[in-house]
């Protein structure tokens, strides 16, 4: 008897993996077949809040050049609100970001701060305002208090501009109408200059509050149309514009 046959017998290898169930097996086979699963929300957030941005950017624009009357006006903060509805806090921050850096590249820096502030920053309340289901009259207000003191700022702003104090031209007009209400009431006095002072600044409360209270139906009608519905007005406000949502 030789060595080699004294030598026990290895066992044979088993050529399929004990390991492995047919079960098993089949969902290697699938995992290694399927491609790699990609969010498909990524890149569409990055380009919707590029598209909305830009059409902020363009009706500014537009307006500025071409001015419209009170219709283009009333969509200024309407897109970056719709980016907030839709993607989000920092998506509308950065639509408003956007919009402030192409506009500079379009029409220079100070024009286009005149639009961030208060649009861009307004695109952003409404939208937060909305996305939170808060009562029109909560953020008309808010709305309000953002657009005076946008107002204030773009006076501001041109004043430095220009090398002229524009506060004075609108305490000019707000004499002027002032003086016509004393007159049609058949009063002797003159305004003093705190009546003025007053009446200036609630005329532009007024005229904001009017504003945003517009741009709130115009995206009461169009938002619904686009699957993103903003909180329901009042009930006198439905029955007035005869619309059940």
């Amino acid at each position: 008897m030789s060595i080699l046959d004294s030598l026990p017998d290895e066992p044979e290898k088993d050529p399929s993996p004990k390991s492995l169930t047919p079960h098993n097996h089949w969902l290697d086979k699938e995992q290694q077949l399927m491609p790699p699963q990609v969010k498909a929300d990524a890149p569409l957030r990055m380009v919707e809040t590029a598209f909305l941005a830009s059409t902020a950017s363009l009706i500014w624009f537009i307006n500025f050049y071409f001015p419209l009357g009170p219709v283009l006006r009333i969509f200024f903060p309407v897109p970056i609100a719709l980016v907030y509805l839709r993607w989000g806090k920092r998506a509308a921050w950065m639509a408003a970001l956007t919009c402030g850096l192409l506009l500079t590249v379009l029409m220079g820096p100070s024009r286009s701060l005149l639009f961030v502030m208060p649009y861009g920053f307004m695109g952003v309340l409404l939208g937060a305002t909305w996305y939170r289901r808060v009562p029109w009259i909560v953020s008309i207000t808010l709305g309000t208090l953002l657009g005076t003191l946008g107002v204030f700022f773009q006076l501001w702003l041109l004043s430095v501009l220009s090398g002229q104090d524009l506060w004075i031209y609108v305490i000019t007009q707000v004499t002027e109408f002032i003086e016509w209400v004393f007159f049609s009431l058949s009063l002797l006095a003159s305004p003093s200059v705190f009546l003025i002072q007053v009446g200036a600044i609630a005329l532009i409360l007024l005229n904001n509050f009017i504003y945003l209270f517009v741009v709130h139906l115009a995206a009461w009608f169009l938002f619904d149309r686009l699957g993103n519905p903003i909180p329901r007005p009042p009930r006198w406000v439905q029955v007035l514009m005869d619309y059940e949502g």
